[in-house]
This record gives structure tokens, C-alpha cells and sequence, in this order.
């Protein structure tokens, strides 16, 4: 039977960040959390949208004479000359069929997620295998939450084993323990993000209590799979020292050794205004590299090897 197609938002080539050697990273649409430092916005909802990106726009109107829906917005006659307004599109009228963006002759209007068969997006991801060979790397699934599409993600990574191509999930952890043990079989690597372990602390950053996550985690340690616990460094989210100490003691606990520290950068907030996001930028400052070596630090006094991915 045919695999129910996979929604993917974005296939970033030549990753060093999400898994051993050189990877291609499969960006999935839809994720059950809402962090509010969210770095992939765009794969929050579970369906295609289109963003607006206003520094492109020329003005010309080619979508606002495609769009059947009246759901395209100019400024005045008067303002044209003007920098055009974010609130390109009503997004209530709006059906996200896509025409304004096949008119949109500057790439100002772009859709957001794409539907892919398993052989189409195998054949995307096997342009790189010269890479994953020649590095020990591979395809890491990610998103947004990939385990929202187990129907599609587990004959995908099904066709990457058949392959030879060592495969990574990257999950908030967030999903049914059901999901999880079937995708694991075709799974060599679990990326899991741990953001706060005390309960109410988690929902206010994330708007979901974790304790499915939590108990996720221990099964997987339990059943011996391999996994990288990863933590967000969040300027005064979740870089307190309590929340860092809860955490180095909770994977320490378990018997992880290693775990991998993700700093905090602006790069998703720049998309927030393009879409039709609940998120709000948080413009916090970035952090320094003697801050984060010191937050290293505490997980390195837990007994834990502590290692800091994209710089500071």
C-alpha cells in the first residue's frame, strides 16, 4: 500500500548539528508544542501556508489578479512607493491554493510545505549519499515534530535503511509512546529535547506540561536506544541555574553521559512576520561564550559531558 504522502516545510543539505557526519535534515510540518523561542515557526501548523516576505515585493499585483479568494492586500494608490505592509494576505479568506505564488514574479509570496511520496523524497535525500559515506552521516528527521507523521516517517526511514543511510530522529518527545516504538526499528539515533523538567515550568514555555515527555525518555533509555538529550539555552527561560541543575540531575539520573546545548539565536524570529504566526519575537540578548561555557560547567559537575552546538 501505497505511504500517506509526508508534509515537509524544508531539506537543509550539508548539516553538522543534528546527528553524526555530514547529514541532510528533513524539516516536517506541524508540532504539538508552542515554544516561544521557536526557531522553525513555519513548522508549527500542520498544513501549507504562504509567506509574504515584504523587502521582495515590486509592486506589480500579479496576485492580487490570481487570487480567486479577494484575499491579497495592497496599501493605497497613494502608498505605493511605500515599503509594503506584512499583512499581505487576509489570512481568513485565504485557502492557500498557491496561485498568487505561482504569479508572484519576485519570490515575495512563497509556499510553505510541500507534499512528498517516499520515493520522491528517498531520491532527494540520496543526491547526498556520497556525503554520508564518505563522513559517516546521514538523514536526521526533524521539524516541527516528524513523529506527528508516522505513517509517512516510518516506510521513509524504512527505504533509508534499505539504502545503507543511517538515520536520526530529532523529537520534542511530545507524541504517543505507540508512534515511537515504530518508528524505532528503522531508527539508529533519538535527538530528544529536554526543555524543563518541572511541570508547570514547561507549560509556560512550551504550552504543554511534560510528563508524557519525560516518561518517553526514560522508556528509551530503558530499551536501551541510543539517544543525545538536547537542551535549549534560552536567555532567562531556561537557562536559570535551577532549571539547568533539574535537568543534569534528571539525565544523570538515567545514566546519560552526554548531553548537547543549543544556544539561543534570532534566526527563527525573522520569520515570525511572514506567516500567519502565534508566536511573538522575544529579542533576547545572545548569549556569550563565557556564559554558556559556565552553563556547560554545571552540566559537566552533574558527571555529564556537556557539548555547545552552533556557537554562541
Amino acid at each position: 500500500m501505497e505511504a500517506k504522502p509526508g508534509l515537509i516545510f524544508d531539506v537543509q543539505r550539508f548539516s553538522l548539528h543534528d546527528g553524526p557526519g555530514i547529514r541532510t535534515v528533513v524539516f516536517f510540518k506541524g508540532c504539538p508544542l508552542r515554544c516561544r523561542w521557536c526557531q522553525n515557526p513555519e513548522g508549527l501548523l500542520p498544513f501549507p501556508e504562504i509567506a509574504f516576505q515584504a523587502e521582495r515585493c515590486i509592486n506589480v499585483r500579479a496576485c492580487l489578479r490570481a487570487c480567486p479568494r479577494d484575499a491579497i492586500v495592497y496599501p493605497a494608490e497613494k502608498d505605493d512607493c511605500a515599503p509594503n505592509t506584512a499583512k499581505r494576505i487576509r489570512r481568513a479568506a485565504c485557502d492557500r491554493c498557491g496561485l498568487c505564488v505561482a504569479a508572484c514574479p519576485s519570490g515575495a509570496l512563497r509556499a510553505v510545505g510541500q507534499y512528498y511520496s517516499v520515493d520522491e523524497l528517498s531520491a532527494e535525500v540520496l543526491r547526498d549519499q556520497p556525503f554520508y559515506r564518505a563522513s559517516g552521516g546521514g538523514v536526521t528527521a526533524s521539524g516541527g515534530e516528524a513523529m506527528l507523521q508516522t505513517e509517512f516517517l516510518i516506510p521513509f526511514f524504512r527505504r533509508c535503511k534499505e539504502l545503507g543511510i543511517h538515520t536520526a530522529l530529532e523529537t520534542c518527545g511530545q507524541v504517543g509512546w505507540e508512534r515511537l516504538v515504530g518508528v524505532l526499528p528503522f531508527c539508529d539515533l533519538v535527538l530528544f529535547d529536554v526543555k524543563a523538567i518541572d511541570p508547570t515550568r514547561h507549560r509556560q514555555l512550551t504550552g504543554h506540561e511534560n510528563s508524557q515527555i519525560l516518561d518517553n525518555l526514560r522508556r528509551l533509555v530503558a530499551d536501551g536506544i541510543q539517544i543525545i538529550p538536547r537542551v535549549p539555552l534560552i536567555p532567562t527561560l531556561t537557562t536559570t541555574p535551577q532549571n539547568l541543575d533539574d535537568i543534569a540531575i534528571f539525565l544523570q539520573s538515567l545514566g546519560l553521559t552526554v548531553v548537547h546545548l543549543l544556544p539561543y539565536h534570532r534566526l527563527g524570529e525573522d520569520k515570525i512576520h511572514r506567516l500567519d504566526s502565534p508566536l511573538l519575537p522575544l529579542s533576547l540578548p545572545d548569549l556569550s561564550l563565557d556564559e554558556v561555557t559556565m552553563m556547560a560547567d554545571r552540566f559537566r559537575q552533574a558527571g555529564l559531558t556537556a557539548i555547545s552546538l552552533h556557537g554562541s
